[in-house]
C-alpha cells in the first residue's frame, strides 16, 4: 500500500514540477483503483418471449462495456474458430468488450448456457462463443432474419437484444 502512495506522491511532485499544478492525493488514487473493476464481468445470459418480440438479456457486473451486435453468416468460437452447432439460418454475434467471463484466478462467473436450443418464435439459440482476451462473444440463432433493436439497462447493468416476432407468427 505505501508503494502506491509514493506512486502518487512522485507523480504530483513531477506534475507541479512541470508547472500542470495538479496534484492527486494518495488515498484518493488508492480507493479509486480497489473500488472500480479493471474489467465488466458477463455472468448470465437469459431469454423469454413476449407478444410480440423475443428478449436476451446479458447481465453484466462492473460498468457496461460497449456492444457490438453483428449480423453473421455462422457462428465460430473464439480462438479455435470452430463452427458452433447452432441450427438456424441467421445468427447474431454480441460483443462485449472490454470484457470477462472468469474471475482473475481464472475460474468462469458466467452461469447462463453455453451452448442451448431455444424454442420461442424468433430466438432458436444461445451460444457463449468466446471469453478470449478481453472480449466476450455470445451467439444467437434465428430461423428468419432478425429486426432487432438493442438497449442496455442499469442497476443492475444489463444489455437488451428484442427481436420481433416473423410477420404471421402466433403470439
Amino acid at each position: 500500500m505505501h508503494h502506491r502512495q509514493r506512486l502518487a506522491a512522485l507523480a504530483a511532485g513531477i506534475l507541479l514540477t512541470a508547472g500542470i499544478g495538479a496534484t492527486i492525493p494518495a488515498d484518493a488514487a488508492t480507493e479509486r483503483a480497489t473500488t472500480q473493476p479493471s474489467t465488466a464481468l458477463v455472468v448470465n445470459a437469459r431469454w423469454g418471449g413476449h407478444s410480440t418480440f423475443d428478449r436476451l438479456v446479458i447481465d453484466v457486473r462492473g460498468t457496461m462495456p460497449p456492444v457490438t451486435v453483428t449480423p453473421v453468416s455462422a457462428l465460430h468460437y473464439d480462438g479455435s474458430g470452430k463452427r458452433v452447432p447452432l441450427a438456424g439460418k441467421f445468427f447474431l454475434e454480441i460483443k462485449l468488450s472490454p470484457a470477462a467471463a472468469h474471475n482473475e484466478a481464472g475460474r468462469s462467473v458466467y452461469e447462463g448456457p453455453r451452448l442451448l436450443k431455444i424454442h420461442l418464435p424468433a430466438l432458436k439459440g444461445v451460444a457463449l462463443t468466446g471469453d478470449f482476451e478481453g472480449v466476450v462473444t455470445i451467439g444467437a440463432a434465428f430461423d428468419t432474419k432478425p429486426a432487432y433493436k438493442t438497449f442496455t439497462l442499469h442497476s443492475p447493468e444489463r444489455f437488451v437484444l428484442d427481436v420481433a416476432h416473423p410477420v404471421g407468427c402466433p403470439a
